[in-house]
C-alpha cells in the first residue's frame, strides 16, 4: 500500500505547476516512490486530486512497465531491481557478457531521453521523464540533460529524485523546484510497517535500526532481519564472528559497522545510541580507538561495492572490528 506520507506529499506536488522537480532528502524516504506517483498522475487519463485512478489504461501500462509516454532513467542495476526494462541493445550486451549492468546513468541512456522529450506524446496526454537516483548521472550524462531541462518541449515534465543532490550538477538543481523529502512520524511509520507485514515485535527495533527510514527498514525485514538478530549483532561482531554479517554484502556490513561504531561513539559521549539498544552494545572503546575505526570504515565503503574478494573483505571488517571494539577502555 502507498505509505501515507507518501501519498500526502503527492497531492501537495501535484496541486502546484512546474514542469521539471528535484525530490531530495536521506535514503529510505521514499523518493522513487513519490516520483513515480507523480510520473502516473500526469499521465493518468482519470487524474484527481489525489493523484492517478490505478484503472485506466495509462496506469495499466505503468504497472507492466510499457508505457509509450514515460522514459525511466536509472542505472541498469536500479532498473533490473525495480523491474524496468533495459533497451534492447543495453540487454543484449549484457546477455552476451560484453560488459556488466552499470552503477551509473550512461549517457546513451540521457541521450535516448532527450530524443524522447522531442517526440509527439503516443497517449496524447504529454510525457514523463523519471530520473532515479539523479546523484548517478555524472558530468556528462547531466550535461546531456540540461538543455532540455532550460527548454524543455511544453508536453514533458521531468521529476528527478536523489539522495544526495548536493553531488548534482548546481545547474541542474537550479532547474528544477525543489522538494524536500518529509520524514514519517513513527506511530505511521509502524502501521505502514504492520500493513505491509512486518511482524509487530520487529517493527520498532528494525525502524530504529533503519534511523526513521521505514523502507530501509522494510528491506531489512525482507532481507531476512528480525528483532533479536539485530540486536545481537554488535557484540557478535565485538567476539568476532563473521558469520553474523554473513548473510550481508560488504557494502551492507560496513553500513552495519559504522552504525555500531556511532552509537558506541553517542555512549562515549553521554548521548542515546541511535540505531541499537544500549543494553545490546559492548562497552565502548577509546576515543581514538573508535575515530579510527570510523576513518578506516570510510574509507573502505569508497570501494565497497566493487572488492576484491567479498569474503575476505568480511572477515578483514570483522577482525578490524573486533580489534578496535577491544581497545583500552
Amino acid at each position: 500500500m502507498t505509505a501515507p506520507w507518501i501519498a500526502g506529499q503527492a497531492r501537495q506536488l501535484l496541486a502546484q505547476r512546474g514542469h521539471a522537480w528535484l525530490l531530495h532528502g536521506p535514503s529510505g524516504l521514499g523518493q522513487y516512490d513519490l516520483s513515480l506517483a507523480l510520473a502516473r498522475a500526469w499521465l493518468c487519463e482519470h487524474p484527481s486530486a489525489d493523484g492517478a485512478c490505478g484503472q485506466c489504461g495509462s496506469c495499466h501500462a505503468i504497472d507492466v512497465r510499457t508505457h509509450a509516454d514515460l522514459c525511466v532513467l536509472m542505472p541498469e542495476t536500479a532498473m533490473q531491481a525495480l523491474g524496468w526494462p533495459l533497451s534492447e541493445k543495453a540487454q543484449a550486451e549484457i546477455d552476451d557478457k560484453k560488459r556488466k549492468p552499470s552503477r551509473e546513468i550512461r549517457v546513451e541512456s540521457m541521450r535516448d531521453a532527450v530524443e524522447f522529450a522531442q517526440r509527439t506524446s503516443a497517449r496524447g496526454l504529454g510525457k514523463a521523464v523519471l530520473v532515479y537516483p539523479a546523484e548517478r548521472m555524472n558530468t556528462i550524462t547531466a550535461n546531456a540533460l540540461l538543455k532540455t531541462l532550460e527548454e524543455p518541449p511544453g508536453d514533458v515534465r521531468f521529476v528527478l529524485a536523489s539522495e544526495a543532490a548536493h553531488q548534482l550538477l548546481p545547474t541542474i538543481r537550479s532547474r528544477c523546484l525543489g522538494h524536500t523529502m518529509r520524514w514519517p512520524e513513527p506511530q505511521d511509520a509502524l502501521a505502514w510497517l504492520a500493513g505491509e507485514g512486518v511482524a509487530p515485535a520487529d517493527a520498532p527495533v528494525l525502524l530504529r535500526a533503519a534511523g526513521g527510514r521505514p523502507q530501509e527498514a522494510l528491506a531489512l525485514a525482507r532481507g531476512g532481519r528480525d528483532a533479536k538478530q539485530w540486536s545481537r549483532l554488535p557484540k557478535a561482531v565485538a567476539r568476532g564472528e563473521v558469520a553474523a554479517l554473513g548473510d550481508v554484502s560488504p557494502a551492507q556490513a560496513i553500513d552495519i559497522l559504522q552504525k555500531i561504531c556511532h552509537d558506541l561513539v553517542a555512549l562515549r559521549a553521554g548521548a542515546e545510541p541511535r540505531f541499537f539498544d544500549a543494553g545490546d552494545l559492548p562497552a565502548p572503546a577509546n576515543w581514538e580507538a573508535l575515530g579510527s575505526w570510523w576513518r578506516e570504515l570510510g574509507r573502505e565503503q569508497r570501494t565497497a561495492e566493487h572488492p576484491f574478494n567479498a569474503g575476505l573483505m568480511l572477515e578483514a571488517l570483522v577482525s578490524r572490528a573486533r580489534s578496535a571494539l577491544h581497545s583500552a577502555r
